[in-house]
């Protein structure tokens, strides 16, 4: 009986190069249409963003001014020293923290809550979703608009409604005491319908089954939001938090319309320091340096939320 043999080929060295040189050209070309519709957002990105932020680092060692031209004098780091020793610095550096300190936990707090309560609502879910998110699609000017009223003394409806009940009503934004804890309640009205969505987002994606079995197993609605939907909103919960500390460090345009930094500077954010001794003072170093050690510090909070992040990545 005659064998047969069979011969299997094998690809060469040659073969195998040419191959893989041909799947790296397909990729490459692949990549020119994407890298085509992104052109001109990176241009714009370059020419507003990385642009003007390196101008702002040149200028900050520079004693620049909007009276004079070009960079003026060479300042090294005097701009950054008086900066840090300024007290109207840190002044309103302060008041920027504790500005955070009162939105952050109720704008995330009420949130949760909401979104709890409107992903279980069984009628009108719709009517929820719009009335907690409608505020924050209104302009700044606006919402300021409608508090400064809402504020107003004698004739604005919180200040009548508080007299209603014989309480003697303060003068909301003109008592130093008492602005900023009134422009921390008009900015959670204002800015919780984002944080709002972001945990309906974060509630869509657990699975219902996990609730169907708790409720076999006997567990109370409690016990399930505190079994199953926080652990599982913990990635949300701290992006949430993080975005809010971003958002709330960088608060401007609520405080420049509503009280301009007063009474007596009580109510002056960061921005509106930097605002203040470049565009009034015409100082554009010295604020430049003061805008960069801002930056720093919110650069500071999102390494944070970096590492954060990271450490709730589950491991491969």
């Amino acid at each position: 009986m005659a064998s047969t043999e069979t011969s299997v080929a094998t690809p060469t060295r040659s073969d195998t190069d040419g191959e893989s040189t041909t799947s790296t050209m397909k990729k490459v070309g692949q990549g020119r249409p994407a890298l085509a519709f992104l052109a001109p957002f990176l241009v714009l990105y370059v020419l507003f963003i990385i642009g003007p932020a390196i101008y702002g680092l040149v200028m900050s060692f520079f004693h620049t001014s909007l009276v004079k031209p070009g960079l003026g004098e060479f300042a090294g780091i005097s701009n950054y020293v008086e900066a840090l020793s300024s007290g109207d610095f840190w002044s309103a550096l302060w008041h920027t923290v504790w500005f955070t300190i009162l939105t952050t936990p109720p704008l995330v707090v009420l949130a949760l809550l909401f979104a709890l309560l409107a992903e279980r609502a069984r009628r009108a879910r719709w009517f929820f979703r719009l009335a907690f998110f409608l505020p924050y699609v209104l302009p700044s000017a606006v919402v300021a608009l409608i508090w400064i009223w809402l504020y107003t003394p004698v004739l604005g409806l919180i200040t009548r409604t508080v007299a209603w009940f014989g309480v003697e009503p303060p003068n909301w934004l003109g008592d130093p005491n008492w602005a900023m804890v009134s422009l921390a309640v008009t900015t959670v009205w204002w800015t919780l319908g984002f944080n709002f969505v972001l945990y309906l987002a974060g509630l869509q994606e657990i699975p219902r089954d996990l609730y169907e079995a708790s409720s076999i197993d006997g567990a109370s609605p409690w016990q399930q939001v505190r079994s199953i939907t926080l652990p599982l909103l913990a990635r949300t919960t701290t992006l949430v938090v993080v975005l809010q500390i971003i958002a709330s460090l960088k608060v401007f345009d609520q405080m420049y319309i509503m009280t301009s930094g007063g009474p007596n500077f009580s109510t002056r954010s960061a921005l509106q320091y930097i605002y203040d001794v470049g565009f009034t003072d015409f100082r554009t170093g010295y604020a430049a340096a003061a805008s960069t050690l801002f930056f720093l510090v919110v650069l500071a909070v999102s390494a944070v939320w970096l590492t954060m992040t990271r450490r709730q990545e589950p491991e491969l």
